[in-house]
Parts: C-alpha cells; sequence; structure tokens
C-alpha cells in the first residue's frame, strides 16, 4: 500500500484548490485569454493548459483557440458536471426553486423539490439560514391559477430560439378548439399565466395565445424570418388579454408619480402607459369601479362615459349613507 507524504499531501491539495479557482474564474465570463488565467491564479501558461486537461477529464468540455485572440470558453457538454455558485447565486438559486416549487408550471414541483433538496444538503448553515427564513416567511399564490406542462414551455421556447412555425390545435375562451399554426415570437408570464405572442399565419396578424389551452402537433413547421411586432411583446399581450378577457373596458389617467403607481398595481390589472392612463375594463362597470378605488389615489375616467355616469350615482349613494 502506497503512503502519500505530506509534500505529496500539500502539493494535491494545492493543485485541487487551482482547479476549483480555475473553474470559478471560467463560470464568470464567457472567455478567458490564457495569460490572464495565469495572472489570476499565479501560475505559468502552461500549468493552466494542464490543468484545463484536468477539468477536460473530470466533464467539463472547455473550447480553446490559439492566436492573438485566442483563449478558454467553458462549453456545455453531455452531462452535467458540479457548479461552483458564489453565495449570492446560491440563495438566488434556492429561492428560485421554492417559487417553482409551488408554481404554475405542471410537473416542475417535485423537480424543484429534488433540486432544492440537493442544494440544501450541499450550503453551509450560514446560507441555509438565510433560505429557510424566506422560505418561512413566504406564502405563494401562484399555483391557484391555470397550470401549464412543463414540455409545452420548453417545446414553445425551442421554436421561439429556432424560428421554427408552431402547429397547434388552440382552445379559445368559448371551449371551441380548432388547428392553428403560427410563428412563435416570445413567452409572457404575468404572475398568474403564460402566454406566447406569435404571428397567426391563417389570420395574418399578431395574436396572444393563452399556454395551457395550447395542445401542440408535432413535427413543427418549416423555419421562417421572424417579424418585429408593433409593441414589446409585454405591452402586447396585456393589450391583448385586456381586449379579449374584459366584457367592459375603460381608460383612467392616475394622478400619481409613477412608481407609487406601480405598487399598488397588479401585473394583470392593465396596460399602464408612461403619462399616467391605465388601460383597464371588468366583468361589468360596478367591478371596474370598485377596483379603481382600491387604488387609493386619484383618478380621471377617460372612457365609457357610462363608467363616469355611475360614479356620479355611487358617490351620491355613498355622501347619502355617510350623512
Amino acid at each position: 500500500m502506497r503512503f502519500l507524504n505530506s509534500w505529496q499531501t500539500e502539493k494535491m491539495l494545492e493543485t485541487s484548490v487551482r482547479l476549483l479557482r480555475l473553474l470559478a474564474l471560467l463560470q464568470s465570463r464567457p472567455d478567458w485569454p490564457g495569460p490572464e488565467l495565469a495572472d489570476r491564479l499565479g501560475v505559468t501558461t502552461r500549468t493552466v493548459r494542464n490543468d484545463i486537461e484536468r477539468l477536460r477529464i473530470l466533464g467539463y468540455r472547455i473550447h480553446s483557440a490559439t492566436g492573438t485572440a485566442g483563449g478558454y470558453r467553458l462549453g456545455a457538454g453531455a452531462a452535467l458536471p458540479p457548479l461552483i455558485l458564489d453565495d449570492e447565486e446560491a440563495v438566488a438559486v434556492a429561492v428560485s426553486l421554492h417559487a417553482a416549487a409551488a408554481g404554475t408550471v405542471t410537473g416542475l414541483e417535485e423537480t424543484s423539490l429534488r433540486a432544492l433538496t440537493k442544494l440544501q444538503q450541499m450550503l453551509p448553515s450560514r446560507l441555509r439560514h438565510r433560505i429557510d427564513a424566506v422560505g418561512a416567511a413566504t406564502v405563494s399564490v401562484a399555483g391557484r391559477g391555470p397550470t401549464v406542462d412543463a414540455a409545452t414551455l420548453t417545446a414553445v421556447a425551442a421554436a421561439i430560439r429556432d424560428h421554427e412555425r408552431l402547429r397547434f390545435d388552440y382552445r379559445d375562451h368559448g371551449g371551441a378548439t380548432g388547428p392553428r399554426t403560427a410563428e412563435p415570437h416570445r413567452l409572457v408570464y404575468t404572475g398568474r399565466r403564460w402566454y406566447l405572442l406569435a404571428w397567426d399565419t391563417g389570420r395574418a396578424d399578431w395574436r396572444t395565445f393563452r399556454a395551457d389551452r395550447m395542445t401542440l402537433r408535432t413535427p413543427n413547421g418549416p423555419r421562417f424570418t421572424p417579424r418585429t411586432p408593433p409593441d414589446d411583446a409585454a405591452t402586447h399581450v396585456i393589450r391583448g388579454v385586456a381586449s379579449t378577457a374584459w366584457k367592459h373596458p375603460a381608460r383612467v389617467r392616475l394622478h400619481a408619480p409613477l412608481d407609487r403607481i406601480s405598487e399598488v398595481l397588479p401585473p394583470t390589472a392593465g396596460l399602464l402607459h408612461d403619462d399616467g392612463v391605465l388601460e383597464t375594463g371588468g366583468e361589468s362597470l360596478h367591478n371596474v369601479a370598485a377596483f379603481l378605488g382600491t387604488l387609493g389615489v386619484p383618478f380621471t375616467v377617460l372612457d365609457p362615459p357610462e363608467l363616469r355616469d355611475l360614479l356620479r350615482t355611487l358617490a351620491d349613494r355613498y355622501r347619502e349613507a355617510a350623512g
């Protein structure tokens, strides 16, 4: 049996520490010139080359290039090797997994909990205490909305990335289902539902689709040249959702700073413009009036006139009740 002397043990420890430092540097930015890595680690460029080969043996895929523009880049491999996270990154990942475990993606809850369990087993106690405090102090209601299959989201995201047309069956708000073909642009999450903004080829116009109502067909359609929507994706989706979800749309001007309005306005309440104009609506004008009253800021009704009439009637009623 061969025993290592103290010098050999020290050299092995020094190499292991240096490999961890090298891996952390490679993960911190896309490209690293060899001489800069050597300077950061306090070694020669030859030692850097040797350490890169050691990381490759451990399963890390590292690309290298020679010449004046040469260097090293950490790439994606066939297997998932260990990752190095700093304290803030580890906390951010753990909190995100907590949220995903109670989120709106079907089947992601159990997977998120498994990943969170593995992460917490490796975390030092100082970080576990921070994460446990967040988990104990928060309650999620995201799961009360409709959930989306994770495979649907990943398939749609891949089609967006690869510029491939989607073929799917879509169930509208009336319950009717029909085939659709669309060029996907962006997925938008409003805090309650997932939406897809896409160019509907059959209707030759931009459309907003609820992801939980989509049943994808395979294979995808042909590749397409991406189009530019008239608004940014989030604005277009909110406006599109408003036009179909609200029986009684309304436009009001809120007389308060935008930062204060943003604090009290839920993302699904409507579209807020920079001039303080809010496009909103509800199932009835009474619902719209009640919602505006909960904001706690002064406002002026721009449209519709019937909402102004209703507010006058309610004001007289409340005045009588108070007197």
